[in-house]
């Protein structure tokens, strides 16, 4: 059938023509209430994007020269924010001559690591970016 024979057919009876596969030989269409369809797609597309689970990252700043109760109000929270099932992203700045120390903050973070792997694995090994180290703790599955 030629298209514009098509066309015709389709707006006889209050239908709009789509072209589903135009690279076809010879390219197929079909007789479609347009408003329709596009809704019915977005309406798709809105419930495949509710069903779609996001994990949020929440940050957590550390210091080489933390204090023990410091320590444990942080662990304290990144705990709440692993049984929620949130990402936690461990950063530790170090400023001026703690550069000098970097084998101090390590320390303090693999401490922090340990006191949460019941609850969580490492995403991302502790690693220095220029006077930053940071690390990623991801929530384990139950």
């Amino acid at each position: 059938m030629s298209k514009y024979e098509a066309l015709d057919r389709a707006y006889e009876q209050g239908y709009d023509l789509l072209c589903v596969a135009p690279n076809a030989q010879p390219p197929v269409c079909k007789m479609v209430d347009y408003g329709k369809y596009r809704f019915e797609a977005q309406k798709k597309a809105k419930e495949a994007k509710k069903k779609q689970a996001t994990t949020e990252i929440k940050p957590l700043r550390l210091s080489p020269v933390i204090d023990t109760h410091d320590f444990e109000t942080k662990t304290k929270q990144a705990r709440n924010w692993l049984e929620e099932g949130k990402k936690v992203k461990v950063d530790m700045r170090f400023r001026g001559r703690m550069m000098t120390r970097q084998e101090v903050g390590l320390k303090i973070m693999n401490e922090f690591i340990e006191v949460l792997s019941d609850l969580s694995t490492v995403d991302k090994q502790p690693k220095l970016e220029g006077n930053i180290m940071s690390c990623t703790l991801t929530p384990k599955k139950k």
